[in-house]
C-alpha cells in the first residue's frame, strides 16, 4: 500500500466511524477546529478530509450550520447464494450495474487454478460497475470457462445481469464456496471509478461460485468503496 497524506489518513477514520455507525445520516460532525484539535493538524488539512467525504457522497455542508452525514453505509450479506440486487432490494436501494468489458481470452495462472482449467483454456471475463441508487458502491471482475458457457457474453450483453445470464446458460443455481475479503487503498483508478477519494479504504473480495454440482462456474473480484458498504456474514455462512 501507499503511505496516506495526513488528510488521507484523517478522511480514512472519518469513513470508518461512520461505517461503524458512530455517525448517523443526519448527524452533524465535528466543527473543523474541533477535528483539526483532534487530529493535530491545521483545519485546512481538515478540509481536505471532508472535501473527500463530501465528493464521494458520505457527508454534505450546509452553509453556516456545518457538515452532516448524508448516508450510511448499504449492509451487504457475504452469504453462500450473493445476489446483487436482492441484497440492495433488502437495504430499500435500488440495483443496477454497468457493464463495461466482456472478453474472451486465456485464463491467467489464479483463473485457470480457481476453476479448475488447463494452461491455454479460455474464458470469459465480464467487467463492470454496480451501483446503488445511482452511485456506484462497487467495481467488479467476474470470469467464467468458456467451453462450459459458450453462450455466455450474449447473454451478459442482453440481460446486463450475471445472474440472469448465468441462467439462459443453464445454471439455473449457484453457491459461494470461497471468500476471501483483504482491505486496501483506493488507486487513482478506482477512486475515479467509485468516484472517491485516491488513497480511500477499499474493500477487494475474490469468491470462487460454483454450480449444483460443485463444479466452479465463477472467479470473481469486487472492489467496494469501503465508507459505503458494510460487508456482513450470518452465523450459519460460517458452517
Amino acid at each position: 500500500m501507499t503511505r496516506q497524506t495526513l488528510w488521507q489518513t484523517i478522511h480514512t477514520a472519518l469513513a470508518a466511524e461512520i461505517a461503524a455507525g458512530h455517525y448517523r445520516t443526519g448527524d452533524k460532525l465535528p466543527t473543523e477546529a474541533k477535528l483539526a484539535t483532534r487530529f493535530g493538524v491545521n483545519r485546512h488539512t481538515v478540509r481536505q478530509a471532508l472535501a473527500a467525504l463530501a465528493e464521494a457522497g458520505t457527508v454534505h455542508s450546509r452553509r453556516g450550520a456545518g457538515v452532516f452525514v448524508t448516508t450510511h453505509p448499504t449492509d451487504y450479506p457475504l452469504g453462500r447464494r450473493v445476489r446483487f440486487q436482492q441484497n440492495l432490494a433488502a437495504s430499500g436501494r435500488s440495483a443496477s450495474r454497468r457493464i463495461t468489458l466482456i472478453d474472451t481470452r486465456v485464463a491467467d495462472e489464479d483463473e485457470a487454478k480457481a476453476l479448475h482449467l488447463l494452461p491455454g483454456d479460455l474464458v470469459h471475463v465480464v467487467e463492470g460497475v454496480s451501483l446503488a441508487d445511482n452511485a456506484p458502491l462497487a467495481t467488479f471482475r467476474s470470469v467464467f470457462p468458456a467451453a462450459a458457457l459458450p453462450g455466455l457474453p450474449q447473454a451478459v450483453q442482453e440481460h446486463a445481469s450475471i445472474t440472469a445470464a448465468l441462467g439462459t446458460c443453464g445454471i439455473a443455481d449457484y453457491t459461494r464456496a470461497e471468500t476471501r475479503i483483504t482491505a486496501k487503498l483506493a488507486n487513482p483508478v478506482l477512486a475515479l471509478t467509485l468516484q472517491i477519494a485516491q488513497g480511500a479504504p477499499i474493500l477487494r473480495s475474490v469468491a470462487v461460485n460454483v454450480d449444483q454440482s460443485g463444479r466452479p462456474i465463477e472467479y470473481g473480484t469486487t472492489w467496494f468503496a469501503g465508507d459505503k458498504v458494510a460487508l456482513t456474514v450470518q452465523p450459519e455462512d460460517l458452517t
